[in-house]
């Protein structure tokens, strides 16, 4: 998820308290540039790895042990069932984090394995784990490198995991679409590409769009050296469909949650001021034919 600093500026701002992630990695400021497959993936795996237990003491009672979140609005697998049936399917989570989803899976019946680049999420992921009773196959690896053979799977998932920090969405999809089996679903959630129009505020200040959508130049955080800490990359909706044809997987669906009444919580940009008036994430539900 994008992170707190603006896009629009060359530094830091100074009223921005530095998080212990980024005064590890020594982040000084935002930048606008390109950044490869090999510059994203370093800095994804060393900013969740800095990032891992902060975020966990942030969010992790909101995920849970063992529940399936598929965004800041709070929509779950179970009620959602974007999945389908899933009890004695075998599935692959990318980018899982603490790997709560793939917990909630084993707890319905499915054979899941949870899959992240950074050592840190997977050390959390460990631990709940050990902590529900619940534990499952953890793999690090890359989205757009994944280490299984060709129809490995018939199911797979990302509640904003691996998707939007890899140069190129496509080389995921790709990967996705050979490792399912025919008919397989893929099923991804990530920052609404609209979101970008406007500054990462969840306040007032977040409703006036300052920024073209059709800018695909990445969200950089650097540090002195102007080595990247964090990249996170955008792409239009436009962008994801045609990726997606592109590696034979069928769109079906696109869901865009509504912001739930009572729902209070504020996660960095998404709030309940924000998500009255615009969406905040875009799920996407694909089928490989």
């Amino acid at each position: 998820m994008v992170r707190p600093s603006s896009p629009e500026d060359d530094e830091t701002p100074a009223e921005h308290q530095p998080s212990p992630a980024e005064r590890l990695l020594g982040t000084v400021g935002v930048t606008k540039r390109t950044s490869g497959p090999v510059e994203s993936r370093i800095a994804s795996r060393r900013w969740w790895d800095a990032d891992a237990d902060e975020y966990q003491a942030e969010h992790g009672d909101f995920l849970g042990t063992d529940d399936f979140v598929w965004c800041p609005e709070g929509l779950r697998e179970a009620e959602a069932g974007l999945l389908g049936e899933v009890a004695g399917r075998r599935v692959l989570e990318v980018g899982c984090g603490a790997a709560s989803c793939s917990r909630w899976l084993a707890d319905q019946g499915a054979r899941p394995v949870a899959l992240d680049l950074s050592a840190g999420m997977l050390r959390h992921a460990a631990d709940g784990g050990r902590r529900s009773g619940t534990a499952v196959p953890l793999v690090q690896a890359s989205a757009d490198c994944l280490p299984f053979a060709d129809g490995s799977f018939d199911l797979a998932c990302s509640a904003f995991g691996g998707v939007p920090f890899v140069a190129d969405a496509g080389a995921v999809f790709r990967e996705v679409a050979r490792v399912l089996r025919p008919g397989g679903r893929w099923v991804f959630s990530v920052n609404h590409p609209m979101r970008w129009i406007f500054p990462d505020d969840p306040g007032p200040a977040g409703l006036t769009a300052t920024h073209t959508y059709f800018d695909r130049t990445p969200y950089l955080e650097v540090d002195e050296l102007g080595r990247a800490t964090y990249v996170e990359h955008h792409r239009t909706l436009g962008d994801f469909v045609r990726q997606l044809a592109a590696a034979g997987l069928r769109l079906v669906d696109l869901v865009e949650p509504e912001w739930p009444a009572g729902h209070t919580r504020n996660w960095g940009q998404w709030s309940p001021l924000r998500g009255r008036l615009f969406p905040g994430t875009a799920i996407f539900c694909c089928l490989l034919d």
